[in-house]
């Protein structure tokens, strides 16, 4: 009887720890982050794995968050997280503003947010900080929010400053007299990568704007002048358009020598607007890039675009994803930069991976070998 009797508990104490285990099935079977209740205490670290990870992107519109976004929710499952990834629209604020509120009642244990407009969280955030629930900044960091626990991006300098190097070095600026023509284009003015993006480039291209070898013929030379609102390839093109039309450039024109273009983006509405004035392959400027979209590639090879900077969105999805498990099992994530990056609340821990840039003659080594794209791809 006495044996039985144990039995008995035993089996009771084993059915109580698999309900236990089992629990919260119903958030286990819905992603959507409108329709999850709270779960209480959404900042308790997981230490034995497991947990919700909220993983906000700004568009599904361009390749490069289609491609973080996806990277990201494959390698948080595959490290046995629940994840719950949305896209604000087409840059849509108030959406990303309403689902990341929604990620914070919903239970989230982590935050990963993308910002469309670094600035424009600061109300949002103030609800994960009460709750105490990490917030990674992802690539564009997050701005007047004492909320944000880390920054996880690319050496956003470095990638400035590889582009006016490359167009230095394409030009010979060092050794040949010019005067080459050169217009500048850079980004959303919301997003404070631009600052680095575009500040990068000209600590190397200003000098030689200033003794003349390098010639802005529009005279837009100030940030707030080139740049183009939400990265967005209709406005860089339709601002290109005038600079064209202003300035007198085409192939029996004014000769264009370089094109500063801070993304991919911003770069294919350049080479829209100098097609349709007539430029070809043979008579392209330099036109710099970033992000390797396909479409881009394809220009590089085809002679249309010079060069692009390579971020590889699976080594820095790979870095969030060890960021958030160090997190969640109550640890510190690794940082390599606690100097750079002051969010208006003070430095934000940052992890910076290294860019590197991809041309006609090494695009197949650094796209194609590393798995990154097929041949078919960029075919």
């Amino acid at each position: 009887m006495k044996k039985r009797f144990l039995a008995m508990l035993l089996a009771g104490a084993m059915m109580m720890s698999m309900a236990a285990c089992g629990g919260g099935s119903a958030d286990a079977q819905s992603t959507d982050s409108g329709t999850q209740a709270a779960t209480g205490d959404a900042a308790t670290p997981t230490k034995t794995g497991g947990g919700k990870v909220g993983v906000s992107m700004p568009t599904q519109s361009l390749q490069r968050w289609n491609q973080d976004g996806a990277n990201m929710k494959k390698q948080l499952e595959e490290a046995g997280y629940e994840v719950d990834l949305q896209y604000a629209g087409d840059n849509d604020i108030p959406t990303q503003v309403s689902q990341i509120e929604n990620m914070i009642a919903g239970g989230c244990q982590t935050l990963v947010i993308a910002a469309i407009d670094g600035s424009a969280l600061t109300e949002a955030l103030k609800g994960a900080k009460e709750k105490n629930i990490p917030v990674i900044s992802y690539d564009r960091l997050i701005m007047n929010s004492d909320a944000v626990s880390y920054y996880a991006t690319f050496d956003n300098n470095k990638v400035g400053t590889m582009q006016g190097e490359y167009i230095r070095d394409a030009l010979k600026l060092d050794t040949e007299k010019g005067p080459f023509n050169i217009e500048l284009v850079t980004g959303a003015p919301d997003d404070n990568n631009v600052n680095f993006f575009f500040g990068g480039a000209m600590n190397v291209l200003k000098p030689y704007i200033d003794k003349g070898t390098l010639v802005v013929p529009s005279g837009q030379t100030e940030k707030a002048q080139c740049a183009t609102a939400n990265w967005s390839t209709e406005e860089a093109q339709k601002r290109f358009e005038n600079i064209i039309s202003s300035v007198g450039y085409g192939p029996n024109g004014k000769k264009l020598d370089a094109v500063l273009c801070s993304n991919d983006s911003t770069a294919y509405g350049v080479q829209n607007a100098l097609i349709a004035a007539g430029y070809t392959a043979d008579n392209m400027p330099v036109i710099t890039g970033q992000d390797c979209d396909k479409p881009n590639v394809k220009n590089i090879v085809a002679g249309y675009q010079s060069m692009s900077i390579f971020k590889d969105t699976r080594t820095l999805a790979e870095k969030v994803v060890g960021m958030v498990d160090a997190i969640m099992k109550g640890g510190k994530p690794e940082v390599n930069d606690t100097k750079t990056y002051d969010n208006g609340t003070g430095v934000i821990p940052s992890y910076l991976c290294d860019p590197v840039f991809a041309d006609k003659s090494n695009y197949k080594q650094i796209l194609i070998d590393s798995g990154y794209y097929t041949e078919s791809d960029i075919a």
